[in-house]
């Protein structure tokens, strides 16, 4: 699965001259790995801004976010994308970033702002994290699919799910977030029990989650991938079908809609940032038109502004959640650190 795996591109190259009245022409982009733009789109910004854009990887979304907490008095680049709304919180309190509001954003939604009141961070895209499934698997057992969080603790679904591990994985910690929404702040760890007693497999990240445990990749069935259950995203039936050649009529993955929980990614200015204009021009062009209807077949996620359209493949496989679980960042940032250690109390010893 190409585009949700990390394929990027990158541009890049420290410049002397002054594209910003006396600064870099360079402006360094930090993300987590699965960053990725059309080489066309990116070199559209380098020729209009006059900036380079050199790309610095930092793994999965948590350990980028930690690397850069880390390394906040001398930051690694100037702009940071991909801390989410899991994350938003630990990245905030730490003063990770500059305010700066954003050119575009009145067309984003205000459910999408999630710190409206600063402009410390801007919304770029929005998606689902939720329980994707092995299509094949399932006609082949004359099994019906999950539906709900309470389905997978059935006998039925036993020994059949993978997820990621909440304290190093955005997915992982996801979709522990949203059992806390779905049971409460004292019902999900009973969940959790029950989900243990029958036979969750929890791995790192959701490299080895979905493109080697997960039997209804197109990876995964070449690693020997054996269950049908996956903690991913609504947009991996699309990523899973367009990367198909010759490419089916419906994709080989499904989403049960009922374990969602509600993703927003979010880019911002780094404090201490060497080019503070590059990195304000950057994020001005990651709410431009052009590259918010690029997002949807490289990084496949949705954009959040209501001039952008997503391309009719994408949509073609798209499955929908009408209603992903959420949570206030507030409320993540109270209690993240105490659930995922009570978490891995339950889940990992």
């Amino acid at each position: 699965m190409v585009a949700l795996s990390a394929c990027g591109s990158s541009s890049g190259g420290s410049g002397s001259g002054s594209a910003d009245g006396g600064g870099s022409k360079t402006v360094t982009l930090v993300s987590h790995d699965s960053w990725a733009v059309s080489d066309k789109v990116l070199k559209d910004f380098e020729k209009t801004s006059g900036y380079k854009v050199r790309v610095l990887k930092d793994g999965d979304a948590g350990e980028a976010v930690n690397k850069a907490i880390l390394t906040k008095d001398n930051p690694q680049g100037d702009v940071f994308f991909g801390v989410d709304n899991t994350l938003l919180s630990r990245a905030l309190d730490n003063g990770l970033f500059t305010p700066y509001r954003a050119k575009g954003l009145d067309q984003v939604p205000a459910r999408y702002q999630l710190d409206a009141a600063k402009h410390r961070v801007t919304p770029i895209d929005s998606g689902s994290i939720c329980v994707n499934y092995d299509k094949k698997y399932f006609a082949d057992h004359k099994l019906t699919p999950p539906t709900s969080f309470a389905d997978l603790t059935k006998p039925a679904y036993k020994n059949l799910l993978v997820t990621e591990n909440a304290s190093t994985s955005s997915p992982g910690l996801g979709f522990l977030l949203g059992s806390a929404a779905q049971y409460g702040d004292n019902g999900w760890q009973s969940y959790w029990k029950k989900l243990k007693a029958n036979g969750v497999k929890v791995v790192d990240g959701w490299e080895q989650a979905y493109n080697k445990e997960f039997s209804g990749s197109s990876a995964g069935k070449k690693a020997g991938g054996r269950r049908p259950l996956v903690v991913s995203y609504a947009s991996s039936p699309p990523a899973e079908a367009i990367y198909t050649k010759p490419e089916p009529e419906t994709s080989p993955v499904g989403v049960s809609t009922g374990t969602c929980f509600r993703q927003i990614e979010f880019a911002g200015v780094l404090h201490g940032a060497k080019n503070v204009k590059g990195a304000k021009s950057f994020i001005d062009f990651l709410l431009t038109k052009e590259f918010q209807q690029d997002m949807p077949l490289n990084m496949f996620v949705d954009p959040v502004t209501e001039n952008a359209t997503p391309p009719a493949d994408y949509t073609k496989y798209e499955v929908k959640v009408a209603h992903p679980e959420t949570m206030s960042p507030r409320k993540i940032a109270d209690n993240r650190d105490d659930w995922v250690k009570s978490w891995s109390s339950i889940v990992l010893k």
